[in-house]
């Protein structure tokens, strides 16, 4: 396929998408860089996270964005005492035939929010690791493959919070991206207040595209042209977590436990080309990678009791990575 054509793909198919935030954006006030990183987990197969306080349209938006492409949607409220069945299914035994039923539970459908995953012990988040990700959840004997898209948008509470339990870093690591929301602006807030609290019928969320579009997009953004130079840039940057000081990354001597793996690097890859491709361009500039960086490598960083002592937050040392590792 030549560029002239992947071109014409692009611009084709990331209408679509521009139509699909503009749609949620009738809903939502002030989140689209929270729409568009939802987004960027569609186009790119990978699984967000949100964290933020209550309150501040998390769960709003993941089902403004499953009614605008109209696909399956199923929606999990964990609570401390769930059970991991209450998720994948179980098998239900028939007296009458002496024989096994499978029922299976909510996470078989396309857009799964998973609400407050923290609040359910580690067992149940578990649950989601199989499904994440093999895309397939075993019950009793019998595998069943989930269909396409599957995403997994789950939303937590931070953890200084009561009530809550921190993800196992098996289940952290399966998520692509981990975006923070932040409280609104003062102009922001007023809209909202306006919109929902003045009496008048809230916005309802049409449909403008579909799953099958969605899958052409993601085949389309996958085609999008990363350069070699790029993409060592990518590893240069995932490395600095692991050993910043060989990448010439200075003050973060001993802040860092654990490193990023090579799955952040290619996650990072990854969600470089969807940015690259709702910008309506054909290849990934080091720009999307510095974007998309904090996201992808924030909840991969395991800090020393060093650096939490002195306060620092993994946003910190991502910030001081980029700042220093030299962009191509």
């Amino acid at each position: 396929m030549s560029a002239g054509q992947i071109d014409e793909q692009i611009a084709r198919h990331s209408k679509k998408c521009t139509d699909l935030i503009s749609e949620v954006g009738r809903v939502l006030v002030g989140q689209d860089a929270l729409v568009t990183r939802l987004l960027i987990g569609l186009l790119s197969g990978g699984h967000v996270l949100l964290e933020g306080v209550p309150g501040l349209a998390k769960t709003l938006a993941v089902r403004s964005l499953a009614r605008a492409i109209h696909t399956g949607f199923s929606r999990i409220q964990f609570t401390p005492d769930m059970l991991p069945a209450d998720v994948i299914g179980t098998e239900i035994f028939n007296p009458k035939e002496a024989t096994y039923s499978v029922k299976k539970g909510p996470v078989f459908s396309n857009l799964i929010l998973a609400d407050e995953i923290n609040r359910a012990p580690a067992k149940v988040q578990a649950a989601l690791l199989e499904a994440m990700q093999e895309r397939q959840v075993t019950i009793g004997r019998e595998s069943f493959a989930l269909q396409e898209p599957f995403l997994v948008m789950a939303t937590q509470n931070p953890i200084e919070q009561e009530g809550t339990y921190p993800l196992p870093e098996a289940q952290v690591d399966r998520f692509m991206l981990k975006v923070l929301v932040s409280y609104p602006s003062c102009d922001e807030e007023r809209k909202i207040v306006d919109r929902m609290g003045g009496g008048k019928p809230i916005p309802q969320v049409d449909p403008v595209t579909s799953p099958e579009e969605i899958l052409q997009a993601r085949q389309v953004a996958d085609r999008i042209w990363v350069d070699d130079k790029v993409r060592d840039y990518v590893v240069d940057l995932v490395r600095a977590t692991r050993d910043p000081a060989a990448l010439g990354v200075p003050g973060l001597e001993g802040m860092i436990e654990t490193g990023a793996s090579p799955r952040a690097s290619i996650c990072l890859v990854k969600a470089g080309k969807a940015h690259a491709f709702l910008q309506g361009r054909g290849y990934v500039t080091p720009h999307d990678m510095k974007t998309l960086a904090p996201d992808v490598l924030r909840h991969r960083i395991i800090l020393t009791y060093e650096a939490e002592a002195e306060g620092k937050t993994t946003d910190d040392l991502v910030r001081a990575i980029l700042d220093n590792v030299p962009v191509p």
